[in-house]
């Protein structure tokens, strides 16, 4: 197995209640000091939001590390385009997006130079990306595409941008951690954050926690992420991933919640080798080289940053979200109800 030192410690001390995490509370002191002197300066008028001519929707998290806000997006996109809308995604790039000006992101841009996921949601989403870390840019650049609603990837804590709606996605199997502020817990902003969204979502089931639960906790909306088949990035195979039941495989991921991913594989009967990567790590063929014919798996976010000359051996994982009906359909009615009422005030 290989993993990250740096990240064993963090998890450790982040979500394993290791006490090495106090070390770091008086960074976290500062860094609570630095969240409030910016919600008082756009409290009082300060510092100024800005509103796009189209309404807004920001998925993000409270938490640093994955919490399947990506397919998240890619859901609440294909929601929107199947009741008639023409959704753009907003990004600020993280991973790569090197310009500092508004870049249209297309399926086949570089991810080194946009970043993975932006190029991800880009070739599975069908609809307009940007990327520009000042997001209100973004935002203009893709009303004059012609879209009329905006979907911001992040930005929960990006306050410039106005918005309508806000969804924030939680972790099942982590939490909110320890419940500290960066950098001693996880935290961006404090849980309290999370009675001001309009919705939180769970990614699988919420994990029993020593710490009280908010009141929009307790009433969020699980989803789960599945997968049904594995692609050759070479794009000569999709294979039932049924069908690997059984056998061994590397599972590689540079992602933010490295064990979601190899547990997912797990589920289905798959042997594990653990390689863990950075957090959006620019990976390359020779990181893939273990010594042995096994194939080598990986999520899709990973794979956009290899290309498709690749050996019959590499494999992705693409993954969707599934929610209850029941659960599902007055979210997007709300959410649709929202939009609607933006645009007839724009």
């Amino acid at each position: 197995m290989s993993t990250s030192p740096v990240y064993n410690w963090i998890h450790r001390a982040w979500y394993d209640g290791a006490p090495s995490g106090w070390l770091l509370l008086p960074l976290s002191g500062l860094y609570w000091f630095v969240l409030s002197t910016r919600k008082f300066l756009y409290t009082c008028g300060v510092m100024k939001t800005c509103r796009a001519a189209v309404p807004v929707i920001v998925v993000g998290n409270l938490t640093a590390g994955g919490t399947g806000k990506t397919p998240t997006v890619l859901w609440l996109v294909k929601e929107l385009q199947s009741r008639g809308f023409k959704p753009g995604i907003v990004s600020r790039g993280y991973g790569g997006s090197k310009s500092n000006s508004s870049m249209r992101v297309e399926s086949d841009t570089d991810p080194a130079i946009a970043g993975d996921e932006p190029v991800l949601l880009a070739r599975r989403s069908g609809c307009p990306v940007v990327v520009d870390p000042d997001r209100v840019r973004a935002a203009a650049m893709l009303v004059e595409d012609g879209v009329d609603v905006i979907v911001a990837d992040d930005g929960l804590q990006h306050h410039r941008l106005a918005r309508d709606y806000e969804i924030c996605v939680i972790d099942g199997s982590r939490g909110l951690g320890n419940r500290r502020l960066l950098p001693s817990g996880p935290l961006r902003e404090s849980a309290e954050r999370l009675e001001s969204v309009e919705q939180v979502l769970v990614n699988g089931a919420l994990r029993g926690s020593e710490y009280e639960l908010t009141t929009a906790e307790q009433n969020a909306i699980s989803f789960e992420l599945v997968a049904s088949e594995a692609c050759r990035l070479n794009g000569s195979l999709a294979r039932p991933i049924e069908r690997f039941a059984g056998t061994t495989v590397h599972a590689v991921a540079a992602i933010g919640n490295p064990r979601r991913f190899f547990d997912l594989l797990r589920s289905h009967d798959i042997q594990v080798i653990e390689h863990v990567f950075a957090d959006h790590a620019a990976l390359a063929p020779r990181d893939l080289e273990f010594g042995d014919d096994f194939n080598v798996f990986m999520t899709e976010k990973d794979a956009v940053k290899l290309g498709r000359h690749t050996k019959d051996k590499l494999w992705y994982v693409p993954v969707e979200l599934t929610m209850e009906p029941v659960l599902a359909a007055p979210l997007i009615e709300q959410i649709e109800s929202r939009v609607r009422a933006g645009q007839r005030a724009a």
